[in-house]
């Protein structure tokens, strides 16, 4: 008798779209924990500008992976990929359903696909290549990538050095093509069902809700939250998070603040967009249109029906 794979679940989407609540919803139909998928939520102190799920959906249902580092501190796609696996195995262990929500696109690909990790010990060849770049340029580098492994040049800019050099490395290390590699690696589809719903909404909705969310998060007291983060230190992945340069240039009088509003506003929007083409290049995902103002029950129900 052929044991059934346990569900791992992934509910994404761009920002604002609905994720957070309809998931709350979701969660409370399969039995299933929230485990953060946004590479923002983890840190402490980042309630607002991230926008966490607030205290009252918390309450709910267990969430994990949010406010656990600080701001100062870094935190990658290895580490959250540790972590979520830990959060997998208690989770399933608990007789519960694991539901990943948040709209960090590499989280989501690193988790399901697996990571690439090759170690090249000899850190000579890694100089060695540099060194050619400073003489030759970065182009030259491109054109022996092209002969070596045609399939990751394609994926490279001629002038993307260091992804240039990692991908020549290896080549040198390993005597194999890191396009060959990485498709050796392992990832939560060989062990689990995954499945993987992407909520959409159609383009001048969404953008309104993004703005409306802005307008939102300063009436929430933004302005607050940011100016105690500055005068901390933020690590570079937290400094990354939409707003704090926003609001820091309204805070060195570059600009007001309707225009620190207006460039959150755009950057988000951008943001949205650039989410909705990571996703659309996963050809394993459903998607499903969040109607405007449909109520997060409804839509929980929806996406129920689209995992069956």
């Amino acid at each position: 008798m052929i044991k059934e794979k346990a569900k791992v679940i992934f509910l994404t989407g761009p920002t604002a779209v609905g994720k957070s609540e309809a998931a709350v919803c979701l969660a409370k139909m399969i039995r299933a924990e929230i485990v953060s998928c946004d590479s923002m939520q983890i840190y402490k102190g980042m309630d607002i500008i991230t926008s966490k799920p607030p205290g009252r959906l918390r309450k709910r249902i267990k969430h994990h992976l949010i406010g656990l580092v600080p701001a100062s501190r870094d935190y990658d796609v290895s580490r959250f990929r540790r972590d979520a696996l830990k959060k997998i195995r208690d989770i399933i262990k608990r007789g519960k359903v694991p539901l990943f929500v948040g709209g960090t696109g590499l989280y989501i690909s690193m988790l399901v696909d697996g990571i690439f990790e090759f170690k090249v010990k000899d850190k000579r060849i890694r100089q060695r290549l540099y060194k050619v770049a400073q003489s030759k340029g970065s182009p030259y580098l491109y054109r022996k990538l092209k002969k070596a492994d045609p399939q990751a040049a394609d994926k490279i800019h001629p002038n993307d050095l260091k992804r240039l050099v990692r991908a020549l490395e290896v080549f040198e290390a390993a005597g194999r093509p890191i396009s060959v590699l990485q498709k050796e690696r392992r990832g939560l589809a060989g062990d689990y069902d995954v499945r993987i719903i992407c909520l959409n909404m159609r383009r001048d909705k969404l953008y309104k809700r993004i703005n409306e969310r802005v307008e939102g998060m300063f009436k929430a007291g933004l302005l607050a939250e940011v100016k105690r983060l500055l005068k901390a230190r933020l690590s570079r992945p937290a400094s990354y998070a939409i707003g704090i340069n926003e609001i820091k240039g309204y805070m060195e009088s570059d600009y007001g603040l309707e225009e620190a509003k207006l460039l959150m506003k755009r950057n988000s929007r951008r943001y949205a967009k650039r989410q909705l083409t990571w996703f659309r290049k996963d050809k394993r995902i459903k998607w499903l249109n969040v109607k405007w103002g449909e109520k997060s029950g409804t839509l929980a129900l929806r996406i129920l029906k689209k995992l069956s």
